[in-house]
């Protein structure tokens, strides 16, 4: 049996592409997870594997702020090492986060190997100062293997659940009819912008015909505000991947778990990006599906302003009837986004860890 302690805690970003690796394992896996206390992974690993809660923390802010996180940094360290002897780990893997760096160290300072994944074009801090200390590095987007200082990663792709790769049925309370499906996802950061500006150009669209679906996040309180039978608004919804696969054209974030969900549902896409996301990884992860041709980025703005509604036109202007329009736009762009998909990368990663033990 060998023995892997699997470091994610935070966000979807950051648990889903670890609970897509460990069901990529094979059954000569014990699989362990190491989190933070009240966070998503307190929901979602208990019931599938052991969790272990340490205290972790980013290096932000400066003098005593700093100083009592570079302790914690220590003491989380240390009980990781802990943790490694006692139970015997052979390998840690990570995909980032506050959480990466008290597992690596541990792991360095138990001579065992550490996988590190990074899925954002622009790699976060801990990526870009622990990766040397690695024995693997993979990253999800190719740009991102350039900017990771004393390292060589390898591109694996960021994975996905596996309901993204299976072929989905399009779920019955989608509005039905003939026009194009539009699938809006806001996002649980940062919606409230992208949801206004959608809002803006949605009476138009519905009135041509145009079925939208909208998944607003959990924080909007303009939800319900227009109605119309061929719009429907949820908070989340668990058939995303039956949405993307059926969707004429989405509109998103540009977080590396969306861009990816995005890229293995070949589905085009006018992505948003977070203004506010670090270091402006989003804008750097958008430019690697427009690159390829597989998305139009239109950059936040006020409710009324028309790049996001003229660049909709353009799109599924042949859809909705337009004389001038040009039908093979979305082709290319399906093309586009099935260039940018690694629909193995799951597998690949569970490959790295088993070749690091063997």
């Amino acid at each position: 049996m060998t023995r892997l302690l699997i470091a994610a805690s935070g966000t979807g970003g950051h648990l889903f592409p670890a609970l897509a690796v460990a069901d990529a394992l094979d059954g000569h896996w014990q699989v362990r997870w190491l989190g933070v206390p009240d966070r998503l992974e307190t929901e979602l690993v208990p019931a599938r594997f052991k969790l272990i809660t340490v205290n972790a923390g980013g290096l932000q802010g400066r003098g005593l702020t700093k100083l009592v996180q570079l302790i914690r940094l220590l003491a989380a360290s240390i009980t990781v090492r802990r943790l490694i002897r006692t139970h015997q780990i052979d390998a840690v893997f990570t995909t980032g986060g506050y959480i990466a760096a008290p597992a690596i160290l541990g792991a360095r300072w138990c001579g065992v190997p550490a996988v590190l994944h990074e899925s954002n074009a622009i790699p976060g801090r801990v990526t870009r100062l622990l990766g040397r200390f690695s024995a693997a590095v993979a990253v999800g987007l190719p740009v991102a293997a350039g900017r990771i200082p004393g390292c060589r990663p390898v591109l694996t792709g960021t994975p996905v659940r596996s309901a993204f790769l299976i072929k989905q049925p399009l779920p019955d309370w989608v509005p039905a009819g003939p026009g194009p499906l539009l699938v809006v996802m806001g996002g649980s950061q940062g919606a409230l912008g992208l949801n206004r500006m959608v809002r803006a150009v949605l009476p138009e669209l519905l009135e041509r015909g145009c079925r939208v679906v909208h998944l607003t996040g959990g924080n909007d309180p303009d939800v319900g505000e227009l109605q119309h039978p061929r719009l429907v608004e949820r908070r989340f919804s668990d058939d995303i991947p039956g949405l993307l696969q059926h969707a004429d054209l989405a509109i998103s974030r540009a977080g590396a778990g969306s861009l990816s969900e995005l890229a293995v549902c070949s589905t085009p896409s006018i992505l948003v990006p977070f203004p506010q996301a670090a270091d402006q990884h989003q804008d750097a992860n958008a430019a690697c599906a427009a690159e390829l041709g597989g998305a139009v980025i239109v950059h936040q703005h006020p409710p009324g302003h028309p790049a996001l509604g003229n660049s909709i036109h353009r799109l599924l202007g042949a859809r909705l009837g337009d004389a001038d329009a040009r039908p093979e736009l979305l082709e290319q762009m399906h093309a586009g986004m099935d260039d940018l998909a690694e629909r193995d990368a799951d597998a690949q990663l569970a490959r790295l860890l088993a070749d690091l033990v063997r």
